[in-house]
């Protein structure tokens, strides 16, 4: 392959490279709607000429017929009056204008199958213009959803190495620091308030325990008392009733007494 070769495909491939990436499927779209209602502009006016040229030529065929039915009555007029040179010169005009008029009838007849065939080709293409109006705004709208798919996904791929991202996610981290300190410390206090008040119901356990203890010797002195004074008489009766209990004089225990002071002293 030679030098200019490899230059030329090079060429035409950066080329169509270029044209595919500056297609743009919505720009496409519309203009080709607009290039298809262009062609049905035109195709409409072929119609309209081909139908008019139709009409003249019917027109004209119309005035030749007409022309071969004056010139064979103006020959039977000269037959009747005699006139026989006169009759065939008519019938020579007659015959000239029968074959305009032939010619003009095979013209005619394929002017209206071309009509015909404009007429299908209009009503054709007029039908797949309205279905490319319709598919243009659908295609239209999908190229628009790719195109912003497109756009979202390289925006995804981009974040990674986006300092923007890069520095919102670092401030996202701090944040979450900053509330797991705010945590642990709201934590440790509330920790304190209760240790405070586990102290105070402690305190709280121990007065109960006090109280309790207070009312139960409390309640063993009352239980020791001695009993009221008559209740002391009956029983000291009934006492020296049953038993002979030996009276104690007190000048007895004076002398006891006596003794175990002067033992004291002398040690």
């Amino acid at each position: 392959m030679g030098f200019f070769d490899k230059l030329s495909r090079l060429l035409r491939a950066n080329l169509n490279d270029l044209v595919n990436k500056a297609e743009d499927p919505v720009k496409i779209l519309d203009q080709s709607v607009a290039d298809m209602q262009a062609d049905l502009v035109k195709l409409r006016q072929a119609v309209a000429m081909a139908i008019a040229s139709q009409k003249r030529l019917q027109s004209q065929a119309d005035q030749s017929q007409k022309q071969v039915s004056i010139w064979y009555e103006r020959a039977e007029l000269a037959l009747q009056k005699g006139e026989e040179t006169l009759a065939r010169e008519a019938l020579t005009r007659r015959k000239t204008f029968q074959e305009t008029s032939d010619s003009l009838t095979n013209q005619l007849e394929a002017q209206e199958g071309q009509v015909e065939v404009l007429k299908r080709s209009l009503v054709a293409l007029e039908g797949k213009i309205a279905e490319a109006r319709t598919k243009k705004d659908m295609l239209k709208a999908r190229a628009q959803a790719a195109k912003a798919q497109q756009q979202l996904q390289s925006a995804v791929g981009n974040m990674g190495s986006n300092s923007a991202m890069e520095a919102f996610e670092r401030m996202e981290d701090k944040v979450q620091a900053l509330e797991a300190t705010s945590q642990a410390a709201a934590e440790l206090a509330g920790a304190d308030l209760e240790s405070q008040f586990a102290a105070l119901e402690g305190n709280n356990d121990l007065d109960d325990e006090l109280n309790a203890i207070r009312e139960k010797l409390q309640g063993g002195a009352k239980a020791v008392a001695l009993p009221a004074g008559d209740s002391i008489k009956l029983n000291s009766k009934k006492l020296n009733s049953d038993i002979d209990i030996k009276a104690v004089e007190v000048s007895e225990i004076d002398a006891d007494l006596e003794e175990l002071k002067k033992s004291i002293e002398k040690l």
